[in-house]
């Protein structure tokens, strides 16, 4: 089975066989990055990963080579659709934009969960943890890697009191990342502390077996924290606390990753803080790979303001340092993400990254001035706090006494640190000490494991555990037939295999669509007005999700999500074949061959020149730019005096421009224009193409032209079509 760039994802067919499907690789891969650089179309580049096979470039690519460039770093993007089954489609979609790195995160955190689920629940949908949904997801990756060209990271979390058992099931299904930081389950899901770290230690112990490469969870101080940017110095503590404690569980350091978190963002001078962290944090972890994330504390609904701090943080990775560069969208943790702010957010990393490729060697940090200071503050600051942890009696004493997310500036304190009573959380008292006797036949086992003499193994005695031999692992497929990906397929299959078509945003055929307006009221009315308006426009279940003042009594510019209740079908649709554009050099050649040279001006009493000057123009890219010699009568022309002027100059063509459209003046002025050309026995040898606002495609057969075009044409538009009627008259 392979996937076809022109065919849609075959769900359905992803799904077949799952019970015998194993991952046909494990472990974490980096991508491809040449020591030499990488030369694409007219360009090197000195900090890019060799390029992808199939993949969609950036808009402007067109104006170079059509030329795809992929940073160094392994690129993430975060899906939470809660149907995984749409999660997979919008895999394939970010993968083919450069995304290598593939997070599925909440509907449901993988940490509220207590054990093991099978089946496909909707409800925890957005976490991959049911074995079905990683075996699908991770098959789907599987053929997407092959598509484009590079291995796919599938990503999810170890967390809650379940974190061993779903090690044990990612390290079984070729999960390739996961988070796993027992802090994590302490301060934020109140874990007990014991139980957390005993469970890491079996958790982590796993993830090195199968190669999984971790991320901590550091960061959450400073999303958490009334003040972020002042909990740096605890960050550091917590990122040493989880990377000593993974080594000590049997991690390999190049399978450690730090989740670096920016604690700042604009408006407040971000640079000042977040560069200093991100120089500090690297010196002290110099030996760890280092995942660079947005502070999705920060972000607003406004799809704009996230792009412009998300370039921020690249170029500060692109000074420092980052393995990893994570893409954040707006809606991530307060709506589900849309299938094209994914998109933008990988967009945002790739077209910083090419823009300012190799800037290490063209600028330096200045360690003498302010940065150098700053950085050694916080080293100062960081060992300080961890030397009073230890002072208190070590992580769990200093829990105890609220030391971690506390506003104030350490060594300052408020007292509003999250505090955890070491004797209460959930599973406390849950430990049961090991005999001096046990044995587990169970490979990758953190701790104490009386292993009989002479087995090479640990699992021999069971003749391999399910992590040496996959075919023990029982399959379970659905077990509720009402919340399976069977009925929610059987939902969506008109959309996705029949004729209907209707926009979505998060899952197949939700209908949901986003308005953009500007209102001419205040904050107060604008909200309320964009509502009412989508209402009557037919929207259902309308919802503002950003309002930006432009100013307190002017207006606003909101944005309105809601849904459209009614399909169309495909086969209703009129498709224009679609137009094949020479390539520039061929269009060039005979433009050179021929001398082209044409005629133009808008005709009739039509005063409108900006569109066909942009036409005619180089500055815009008109036909000048391909070497065509034009002769520009003006505005307002007659026929008559466009075809003398064509005979006079021994042009090969004729363009005109119509916007006036009121009783069909564009048409009539089209048909005289064809008409006046056999008069004067001119029509075989001369091209006529017409334009404007109210012109479209089908009308040049009607009128006897040669060509016409509407809105959007471009001077290569212009030139193609010229070219094309030329060599079917065989001038060329």
């Amino acid at each position: 089975m392979s996937l076809e760039p022109n065919a849609k994802l075959d769900i359905e067919n992803i799904l077949e066989g799952l019970e015998g499907y194993h991952p046909p690789r494990k472990g974490w891969t980096w991508r491809d990055v040449p020591t030499e650089g990488v030369n694409m179309g007219p360009f090197h580049f000195r900090d890019m990963s060799a390029p992808l096979k199939n993949s969609i470039g950036l808009p402007a690519s067109k104006y170079f080579d059509h030329i795809d460039p992929q940073p160094s770093c392994v690129v993430t993007t975060e899906i939470a659709s809660g149907r995984f089954e749409d999660d997979i489609r919008r895999m394939r979609m970010a993968a083919w934009h450069g995304a290598d790195h593939i997070m599925v995160i909440r509907t449901t955190g993988q940490s509220h969960i207590d054990g093991l689920l099978e089946g496909t629940p909707e409800g925890i949908g957005g976490v991959p943890i049911t074995r079905k949904q990683i075996r699908a997801s991770r098959k789907a990756c599987d053929l997407i890697e092959e598509e484009v060209g590079r291995p796919i990271n599938f990503h999810s979390y170890v967390s809650g009191v379940a974190g061993p058992e779903v090690a044990v099931l990612f390290a079984e299904e070729g999960i390739n990342g996961a988070h796993q930081d027992p802090q994590y389950n302490v301060l934020y899901r109140n874990v007990n502390m014991y139980r957390s770290f005993v469970d890491a230690a079996e958790a982590k112990a796993v993830m090195a077996g199968a190669g999984i490469f971790q991320i901590d969870g550091a960061h959450n101080a400073n999303a958490t924290a009334k003040a972020g940017w002042l909990v740096m110095p605890e960050l550091m503590v917590q990122h040493g606390i989880n990377c000593a404690f993974s080594v000590a569980a049997g991690m390999d350091r190049s399978l450690i990753g730090l989740s670096t978190v920016p604690p700042n963002s604009p408006p407040a001078p971000k640079l000042w803080y977040d560069l200093p962290y991100a120089v500090a944090l690297r010196d002290f972890f110099s030996e760890f790979k280092m995942r660079a994330q947005q502070n999705t504390r920060y972000i607003e609904a406004d799809i704009e303001e996230a792009v412009r701090t998300h370039t921020v943080d690249t170029l500060i990775s692109m000074l420092t340092r980052a393995d990893i560069q994570s893409t954040i969208t707006p809606d991530e943790g307060r709506n589900v993400p849309w299938h094209y702010n994914n998109i933008r957010g990988v967009q945002t990393v790739k077209q910083t990254w090419a823009a300012l490729d190799g800037i290490k060697e063209l600028l330096t940090l200045n360690h003498e001035g302010p940065l150098g200071g700053m950085v050694r503050d916080l080293k100062e600051r960081a060992v300080a706090f961890l030397e009073e942890v230890v002072e208190q009696g070590g992580y769990f004493a200093a829990v105890e006494q609220g030391f971690f997310v506390d506003s104030a500036k350490y060594p300052d304190r408020n007292g509003d640190g999250i505090a955890r009573d070491g004797k209460g959380g959930v599973g406390a008292g849950s430990l049961v000490p090991r005999d001096p006797d046990y044995f587990a036949p169970v490979c990758s086992h953190f701790g104490h494991n009386h292993v009989p003499a002479g087995l090479d193994k640990a699992c021999a005695p069971i003749r391999g555990c399910t992590l040496c031999v996959p075919e023990k692992i029982v399959y379970i497929d659905e077990l509720d037939p009402e919340d399976s990906c069977d009925r929610r397929l059987e939902q969506t299959r008109p959309y996705r295999k029949g004729g209907l078509i209707r926009p979505e945003a998060e899952w197949a055929g939700d209908g949901t669509v986003l308005i953009q307006l500007f209102v001419p009221e205040n904050e107060d009315i604008a909200p309320v007005y964009a509502v009412e308006m989508a209402r009557k426009m037919g929207l259902a279940d309308p919802e503002v999700i950003n309002t930006m003042v432009l100013h307190p009594s002017e207006g606003c510019f909101v944005e309105v999500k809601g849904k459209v209740a009614f399909d169309i079908e495909r086969s209703s649709l009129k498709i224009p074949e679609k137009e094949i554009i020479l390539p520039e050099e061929v269009l060039r050649a005979a433009v050179k061959a021929t001398g082209l040279r044409v005629v133009a001006g808008t005709v009739g009493e039509d005063e409108h020149s900006v569109g066909l000057r942009e036409i005619l123009d180089i500055k815009h890219g008109g036909i000048e730019k391909y070497g065509v010699k034009y002769t520009y009568l003006g505005t307002s022309v007659p026929i008559g005096k466009l075809v003398d002027a064509a005979i006079e100059t021994g042009a090969q063509a004729i363009l005109i421009s119509t916007i006036i459209s009121h009783n069909d003046v564009h048409r009539a002025q089209m048909r005289k224009l064809a008409e006046l050309c056999r008069e004067k026995g001119i029509r075989d040898r001369i091209v006529l193409i017409a334009g404007g606002t109210q012109v479209n495609r089908d009308m040049a057969a009607e009128t006897g032209l040669d060509a016409t075009f509407g809105r959007g044409t471009k001077g290569i538009h212009v030139v193609n079509a010229m070219v094309k009627v030329l060599r079917a008259r065989g001038v060329v």
